[in-house]
């Protein structure tokens, strides 16, 4: 794994179209490929993937303190506020805010909680605690099929404030 040093940025609000899950999707590879399969085979049609889309993952829980089977997850993609969704497609507006990011370049998905695990330990020492009351993120900058290493390279992002 290559990260660089995690910097606090304010991120504004996204409008996203999701597909949402609930339940254990750590390290579940599968979970995580039917929801961006199901995600792209709806927006693809409607010319809402452009290079200007952006691909991220929402967290709506902390794993440390809820049960696995409670945890939600949602897969989005950038939208136009005016996009109308439908079946199994919503809609919401990602808040905005002040987050902690780290770039990192994974090699594989198995590094990702490592990843997680260094923004947490930045936040404890640089005297900031995590705000659950918006969701987390993960931005993804790449698709790692069509990376000559297959690494995923990905904006982590944790909702923070002072304590």
């Amino acid at each position: 794994m290559k990260n660089k040093e995690p910097i606090i940025k304010n991120l504004a609000q996204t409008h996203v179209a999701f597909v949402s899950f609930t339940g254990n999707y750590i390290a579940n590879l599968e979970i995580f490929k039917n929801l961006f399969d199901k995600l792209c085979a709806w927006a693809y049609p409607k010319g809402l993937i452009t290079g200007d889309s952006v691909f991220l993952s929402a967290y709506q829980d902390d794993p440390q303190t809820t049960p696995l089977d409670k945890l939600k997850l949602e897969v989005c993609i950038s939208v136009p506020d005016d996009t109308i969704v439908d079946k199994d497609i919503q809609k919401k507006v990602l808040p905005g805010g002040s987050y902690i990011v780290m770039n990192a370049e994974l090699k594989s998905p198995e590094e990702y909680g490592n990843a997680w695990n260094l923004v947490v330990e930045w936040i404890k020492k640089n005297n900031y605690e995590i705000d659950m009351s918006r969701p987390s993120y993960e931005i993804y900058l790449n698709n790692p099929e069509e990376h000559p290493e297959k690494h995923h390279i990905v904006d982590i992002c944790m909702s923070i404030k002072e304590k």
